[in-house]
């Protein structure tokens, strides 16, 4: 297992580039954050798609590195997303991940996407993660 500082700090060093930060992290579960500005916005004012994806798969990793440790190489094999409703333009993207499975090889969970502040589902994703055998 893996608590929120521990993750974070992989986070940071593996990920520099990303905005996303973890709220957080237990129980076969994650909540992250992704702030919002005029790079995350796509034509028609509204988070692109890409942005939210995003969220959503860090969130699925997140809660799985909750539960099994810093397993670097856990990696994303599927992620399927429905956009309910655009979300808001000028509010962070917040990601509430279960985790509906975790076996020895895959994990699968569901993450609601929320823009902060508002209780309407913005979109909702189910994703499944490939575990790396110990070696």
């Amino acid at each position: 297992m893996a608590n929120k500082a521990e993750i974070q700090a992989f986070l940071l060093a593996e990920f520099p580039q990303s905005k996303v930060v973890v709220e957080s992290v237990g129980s076969g579960a994650a909540t992250v954050k992704h702030p919002v500005g005029q790079a995350e916005l796509r034509p028609g004012g509204t988070v692109a798609g890409p942005v939210m994806m995003t969220v959503a798969d860090v969130a699925l990793y997140v809660a799985i590195l909750g539960e099994i440790g810093i397993v670097p190489l856990t990696v994303t094999t599927n992620l399927n997303i429905n956009f309910l409703r655009k979300p808001a333009a000028t509010a962070a993207i917040v990601g509430v991940c279960k985790l509906i499975k975790l076996g020895k090889s895959l994990a699968v969970g569901e993450v609601a996407l929320y823009s902060e502040g508002s209780s309407d589902m913005v979109a909702h994703v189910v994703g499944t993660y490939s575990i790396p055998r110990a070696r």
